[in-house]
């Protein structure tokens, strides 16, 4: 009777003991698991912070408003794919900055907010990794842009300084997206932004301190 009862003790101190290990295992395996997943979560947190300060220290330059390094005009290419051609490295788009010199050859300050705003608009496609933050990030840049095109037209809520805002600003998006599949990875892009806030600054450059 006593080996049977010592029997039963070990054989239910080894279950025990068992079960222990096993619960230790999966434990082990949880944590482990989890110092896999934060440092995936934290190595790729870092690289949207690091992208989100580059949207951001992204600005036009007098140079570009100027046009000292004005690119070729791309011809056929400019349209082969949808980032396009932008061979002077500005971050605009080769035949939308021609196309803004080309309408307004004589007034700098008009160019300088539109280039802002075709900037702005490039950006969605030139991200190496595209989220809800990245991209409403972009998009707060793109209503800094659309800003600064309105605060060249006079104080007024008049119907003819509304008309003027939108033909500023159709201008600039109807050859930014002149394509369809521009216009589809416009709309897939716009999905990803989530509620935000304005920036405080408006415009890249000051536009009062340029000749016209």
């Amino acid at each position: 009777m006593e080996k049977i009862k010592n029997f039963i003790k070990i054989f239910f101190a080894h279950k025990i003991f068992k079960i222990i290990m096993w619960v230790f295992f999966i434990l082990c395996g949880l944590f482990l698991i989890l110092v896999i997943y934060r440092f995936f979560y934290l190595n790729n947190q870092e690289k949207i912070d690091a992208q989100v300060i580059k949207i951001h220290n992204t600005k036009l330059t007098v140079d570009d408003v100027l046009g000292k390094n004005l690119p070729s005009d791309p011809g056929a290419q400019a349209d082969a794919t949808v980032q396009g051609i932008d061979a002077n490295n500005n971050g605009i788009r080769d035949d939308v900055e021609l196309a803004v010199f080309k309408e307004y050859p004589d007034s700098a300050k008009t160019r300088a907010v539109l280039l802002q705003y075709a900037l702005a608009l490039q950006m969605e496609v030139i991200q190496p990794m595209i989220n809800t933050i990245t991209a409403t990030e972009v998009v707060r840049e793109q209503s800094k842009g659309f800003q600064c095109i309105g605060s060249t037209i006079i104080n007024s809520e008049s119907q003819q300084a509304f008309e003027k805002l939108n033909n500023l600003v159709d201008f600039v998006k109807n050859k930014q997206f002149n394509t369809k599949e521009r216009k589809n990875s416009r709309i897939n892009f716009l999905e990803k932004v989530r509620s935000y806030s304005d920036l405080e600054s408006v415009c890249d450059i000051d536009y009062s301190n340029l000749p016209n």
